[in-house]
């Protein structure tokens, strides 16, 4: 296997289901990820960390996956400069809203891509990943473009 060129990063087991749907979706494209448990919250230390060393370990992309107060693709994007992609979940009583307004409400110079709430937006996270590697990587365009004009039919 491959060096994992996206790093999947989720604040609970329970996002689990939803966010193996973004790495699904790379694996289809040829695109190594890996997924880990970190907290922005419960284990802010070990994901500030993560997101200073991804870059030196070959990661070129960031997504993370988080609901209610959706902290974590913030996080990421305070301790790097690669791209973030942030997907927030349905998680609390609020399905997802006050995740999407965490995550898309980020400060200047702390940009972070919003993708849809929920399964949805785990696959769009993965997509978009996908055009951010495609603008160095001949194959895996060539595999986005063909998923994509799979998609039309």
């Amino acid at each position: 296997m491959a060096e994992p060129r996206v790093g999947i990063l989720i604040g609970s087991e329970s996002d689990l289901e939803v966010m193996e749907r973004c790495q699904e979706q790379l694996a289809e494209l040829g695109i190594d990820a890996e997924l880990h448990v970190l907290s922005a919250h419960r284990t802010p230390d070990a994901v500030r960390e993560y997101a200073r060393a991804a870059e030196k370990r070959g990661i070129r992309v960031l997504v993370a996956g988080a609901g209610m107060a959706a902290h974590l693709a913030g996080a990421l994007a305070s301790e790097s400069t690669l791209p973030v992609i942030g997907v927030p979940l349905d998680a609390g009583p609020l399905h997802g809203v006050d995740a999407l307004l965490s995550t898309v409400q980020m400060p200047r110079g702390v940009p972070v891509a919003c993708m849809a709430i929920g399964k949805a937006g785990a696959v769009n996270a993965a997509v978009f990943a996908a055009q951010i590697l495609a603008l160095d990587d001949a194959g895996v365009r060539a595999k986005l473009e063909k998923m994509r004009a799979g998609w039309r039919k």
